[in-house]
């Protein structure tokens, strides 16, 4: 293949934002350069002009449902929407498809699921669940980028939560294997309670609901799982942070030399407790959006470090499970679609409060990257790396409707809002796969393994 160049005035690189050309050969970054520097002849140029140019984003905590629950999500149409949104890699969950990820035989019928469906590379978490501790290594071994597991009742048919004694036969396991451990940080206990107390509550209310999820479950877990992650020596990742109440002792964590990691997720970021409606039940998820001062400390986590990705839990359902007509907060399934504009829902966020499209790439890229262990090829622009890049106009602005989601159910609690940035391309690999609100080129994705960092899946 000849040698390419994607030139723009705005390109986002490990060094910072500035004029340059990448040059791509093959399915590889050359060089970044600037773009006096780019070859004479011989060169297929695009010129983005005023663009932004950003490494493209790695999601690591994305459902994708498939096999067993398709009819939810897929490979086909997760896979779509993330391109669409500027995202060129996924790690799926291991719940919510059937068989849940938690044995080799589930991993390679998640890959059979695969072939041939998807837009941007993938790649898979194994589970951690109340008996499966002998699984552990095997998975490992067969290419599974760590492990994820449920403090409390996950709510879904085919992945158990693991109490302290389930958790600690594991552990040992997990530690063999050198791959992290993301955690679902809430206890049962704190919340058992608090909804014993709301018996004659009205769920249509979303106070209603936030009070059955009190802080206090989300702070014993990670408080649990830090004395384990000291005994262990195990890498703990701490998935989607909702309350800031925590912000403290896991930066003491940190100082204490622990690998402890942290992601929250926009949905936290943007929405608050304040602004949801009764009834609303599209903004269910777990743990629950918090209030307005709550989203403003999560921020103020990322901005001091603490907390280290942003990540979408892109987690879809068919709309009847979403319990719209009655707006029962108790009974609606709890998870948030957002793969497809994600990025311009940072944006929003981020931009009003100084931070710029380095510290998006960062959290969005690299760092979900390094979480998965694939931050030798994907999550940064440099010589070396995956061609995989999204073209990004961050001074555009557009309306959220039906048609820009393109994930499986068109369902989004920011449907009507104004968001300021556009996703106008993707590439994966140097070859575009979303351009201006269309797919161009075959399902070419590939899933991300330690063994071959590219074993396809056509």
């Amino acid at each position: 293949m000849s040698l390419q160049a994607f030139i723009a005035r705005r390109v986002v690189t490990p060094d910072g934002i500035r004029p340059a050309a990448i040059l791509v050969e093959g399915e590889r970054i050359e060089a970044v350069v600037s773009p006096d520097q780019v070859p004479a002849g011989g060169c297929k140029i695009h010129d983005f002009g005023e663009a932004a140019i950003l490494p493209g984003l790695v999601d690591s905590h994305v459902h994708i449902d498939d096999p067993g629950r398709a009819e939810w999500e897929g490979f086909k149409t997760a896979t779509r929407a993330a391109a669409a949104g500027g995202y060129t890699l996924l790690v799926d969950m291991p719940l919510n498809c059937l068989p849940a990820t938690t044995t080799v035989a589930a991993l390679e019928a998640k890959r059979a699921a695969a072939r041939g469906k998807c837009r941007v590379d993938w790649a898979a978490w194994g589970g951690v669940v109340h008996d499966n501790e002998n699984d552990i290594e095997a998975l490992a071994a067969a290419g599974v980028r760590g492990f994820k597991c449920f403090l409390i009742d996950p709510g879904i048919d085919g992945f158990t939560m693991v109490t302290e004694q389930q958790l600690r036969a594991a552990l040992p396991h997990v530690v063999r294997t050198g791959l992290p451990l993301l955690v679902h940080a809430e206890l049962p206990g704190p919340i058992d309670r608090a909804t014993a107390a709301l018996a004659g509550a009205d769920w249509s209310r979303y106070s209603t609901y936030l009070e059955s999820r009190p802080d206090k479950a989300e702070l014993a877990a990670i408080r649990l799982m830090l004395s384990l992650c000291r005994e262990y020596g195990f890498r703990l990742h701490i998935v989607h942070l909702s309350t800031s109440q925590a912000l403290e002792e896991l930066r003491a964590a940190r100082s204490e030399g622990l690998a402890v990691s942290v992601e929250t997720c926009p949905h936290y970021l943007h929405l608050t407790a304040e602004t949801i409606g009764d009834g609303a039940t599209l903004s269910k998820c777990a743990p629950p959006i918090r209030s307005r001062d709550n989203c403003e400390r999560l921020w103020q986590g990322l901005r001091e470090g603490t907390i280290d990705l942003v990540v979408t839990d892109h987690s879809p359902c068919p709309p009847a499970m979403k319990r719209l007509a009655e707006g029962n907060f108790q009974t609606a399934w709890g998870g948030i679609a957002s793969l497809s504009i994600s990025l311009p829902l940072m944006w929003t966020e981020a931009s009003r409060r100084g931070f710029t499209l380095l510290d998006l790439a960062r959290w969005m890229a690299a760092e979900p990257a390094r979480l998965a262990g694939c931050d030798a090829c994907k999550g940064t622009v440099a010589a070396g790396y995956d061609a995989d890049f999204v073209v990004f106009d961050p001074d555009r602005e557009f309306v959220v409707t039906e048609d820009r989601l393109h994930y499986r159910h068109p369902l989004s609690p920011y449907l009507g809002e104004t968001l300021r940035g556009v996703v106008k391309t993707t590439y994966l690999r140097g070859n575009p796969v979303f351009a201006d609100g269309e797919f161009p080129g075959e399902a070419e994705g590939r899933e991300y393994t330690a063994n071959t960092n590219r074993q396809a899946t056509r």
